[in-house]
């Protein structure tokens, strides 16, 4: 049986590639403490046909190139859809800092 991973798309970009992203949960041998270990892969996608976010299943096949030694066997489940953050969301209006000078010169114009 040939060598098969199942991972997420990463990335589409290319002309008939795709990332793959897996992650693994491993235990470290000494600390036995859990951790994630994601690799990346690069697969023959040959029809374009998986986008950023489906799950897919890539199997081991001969070097297409100096990277790509995996090809796209299945799209096992459709992106949902992406959540994009506008620009406009990070730059938030913020009253100007109020100094000791304005709070003085407030202070000077009530007195008066």
């Amino acid at each position: 049986m040939a060598h098969t991973l199942i991972g997420i798309v990463t990335s589409d970009k290319r002309d008939k590639t795709i990332t793959v992203s897996i992650t693994s949960r491993e235990t470290h041998p000494l600390y036995r403490k859990q951790y994630t270990k994601t690799r990346k892969y690069t697969a023959h996608d040959e029809k374009n046909e998986a986008k950023i976010g489906d799950k897919v299943e890539i199997m081991m096949s001969r070097p297409i190139s100096k990277t790509k030694a995996y090809t796209l066997v299945k799209i096992i489940e459709k992106s949902r859809g992406t959540v994009e953050l506008k620009e406009d969301v990070n730059k938030v209006d913020l009253p100007e800092k109020v100094g000791a000078d304005k709070l003085k010169a407030e202070a000077e114009e009530e007195k008066e």
